[in-house]
């Protein structure tokens, strides 16, 4: 054997028994199971607050980049998964598939999932930090950003979070009971989120029943809740404007979104041509991705469609309009005072140039009648614990890179970490790099792992003396499987529980 070979011999017996010495070690230290772990284990521990995207794709890239650390994730709700769950539309089943991702995180033997456990409640962040060398907040944006102006507290008048939470079977907006017995809706702010509200209002019912899947598309097959079904399907709504303060150059909403509105069966766009003056000169300006959405924008517009597509809007029986340079200045009332009846727009004008334009008011105003009015002008983050620095302007925690300001050994990732900004990606992104701030301070020593920690097992012995009932995801998958059964029975994917109370029941029988 020549010199050269004996030595890259050498090499690689020496790395197959690291390997093997190293999978022997976190055996020992891990057992099968996250919750097998023994007390006296010395690997890191991370715990993370937050079931949802960003708390697992935390986790994700945790238990993938260390081979020998422990992560359980602990949820206030008894089902995981977050905004993936119960944000995004239900037409959306394709986003969704990203919970398998999740469950296989979940299901890995040095992750844990503990639902039913509401962190600041039932066990404080400094117990947590107690029983864990590295704490993970995660645990996104609950709160709505309200309007500031008068009426906005009327019946008839909601927020895009709860109004997405009630259709997609969020147990705090199970009540929510909207009354869609006006023809015209009104939805103020032209992101994402509005247009998934919009179209929800607008989709024939049979699209959003889906009980012959041989009928419609494959995306079709939709899990909305069965309560909103039949609110949808009784609903008396029309049309529905959806107003932004600034132009079309601002249009907040993606591509993908805006052409799932063009194409919505039974419907035809309607907007202001006066909205689109000039805009088709700027067009070779505009980066790519503007530069697309401005375009299709334009063709539904001010372009003359063709003749198929004409015939489609002639028989179109609801309609849909984006509303630019307008900004909500009173929520009117019906006569006897009670709910919306209509709502006042101040008209704007943009001043500045590009992309850093705002708008100003005009002076004039107009008013639209509606019954149904919807704000979509974002989520916020609100405070988990008096021991957390929180910023309330920002409504975000102070952080830099995910440490959190101040807090040695405390970490964030996603809307509670930048707002609540961006798609699934945009977490995805933000959650590894925040668990690879982590990684590297257990790398450079700056994060202290070298004391024993006992991890869940500490905590379990805080909430059994609260009397607090941990939802394992094995427990979750008994509420999975009964969803789906029930679902089954309907023609959908699933049929979800809308009451804790239920789900508790269900995950501990």
């Amino acid at each position: 054997m020549s010199t050269h070979k004996g030595v890259l011999w050498k090499i690689r017996m020496l790395n197959i028994f690291l390997t093997s010495t190293r999978r022997v070690r976190i055996t020992r230290l891990h057992g099968a199971r996250g919750l097998g772990t023994s007390p006296a284990a010395s690997c890191p521990k991370v715990c993370i607050v937050g079931g949802g995207p960003a708390g697992f794709y935390t986790a994700q890239h945790l238990v993938k980049t260390r081979p020998d650390v422990q992560v359980d994730i602990y949820e206030r709700l008894p089902v995981p998964f977050g905004l993936v769950r119960f944000g995004v539309a239900p037409d959306h089943p394709e986003v969704k598939n990203v919970m398998n991702t999740f469950t296989q995180t979940a299901q890995h033997a040095r992750c844990s999932f503990h639902g039913n456990v509401s962190v600041g409640k039932d066990v404080t962040v400094q117990e947590l930090q107690e029983a864990y060398h590295a704490v993970v907040l995660s645990y996104g944006a609950e709160g709505n950003r309200t309007l500031g102006v008068p009426g906005e507290d009327l019946a008839g008048v909601h927020s895009a979070k709860d109004f997405v939470g009630w259709y997609n079977g969020l147990p705090t907006n199970r009540d929510l009971r909207p009354d869609l017995r006006c023809e015209t809706a009104v939805i103020l702010g032209q992101g994402n989120v509005a247009l998934d509200v919009a179209r929800i209002l607008l989709s024939p019912v049979d699209i959003l029943k889906v009980r012959d899947l041989s009928l419609l598309r494959p995306c079709n097959n939709t899990d909305i809740t069965q309560p909103a079904l039949d609110t949808l399907a009784e609903s008396s709504v029309r049309r529905v404007l959806i107003v932004g303060r600034r132009g079309p150059l601002q249009l907040a909403c993606t591509i993908k979104e805006l052409r799932e509105m063009v194409n919505l069966p039974g419907t035809r766009p309607e907007m202001e041509a006066s909205d689109f003056e000039c805009i088709a000169k700027m067009l070779k300006v505009l980066p790519r991705p503007r530069k697309r959405l401005t375009e299709l924008l334009l063709k539904v517009a001010v372009e003359t469609p063709e003749e198929t597509e004409l015939e489609r809007r002639n028989s179109a029986k609801r309609a849909w309009g984006f509303r630019f340079f307008r900004s909500p200045v009173e929520i009117l009332p019906s006569d006897d005072l009670t709910r919306a009846a209509g709502i006042r727009l101040a008209v704007n004008r943009l001043e500045g140039e590009g992309e850093d334009v705002w708008a100003v008011t005009t002076g004039e105003v107009e008013d639209v009648e509606c019954g149904l009015v919807i704000s979509s002008i974002g989520y916020k983050s609100l405070p988990i614990d008096p021991a957390v620095p929180f910023d309330p302007r920002k409504h975000i925690i102070p952080n830099t890179m995910g440490r959190v300001q101040k807090c040695a050994g405390l970490y964030c990732s996603g809307w509670v970490k930048r707002g609540p900004t961006g798609v699934i990606a945009t977490t995805m992104n933000d959650s590894f790099d925040t668990a690879r701030t982590l990684l590297h301070d257990m790398d450079e020593g700056t994060l202290d792992i070298s004391t024993v920690k006992p991890g869940s097992a500490g905590v379990t012995t805080i909430l059994e003396k609260r009397g607090v009932k941990p939802v394992l995801f094995s427990d979750w998958e008994k509420i999975d499987s009964e969803e789906s059964k029930r679902g089954e029975a309907r023609g959908k994917p699933r049929e979800k529980l809308l009451d804790v109370g239920e789900m508790l029941k269900v995950a501990w029988t």
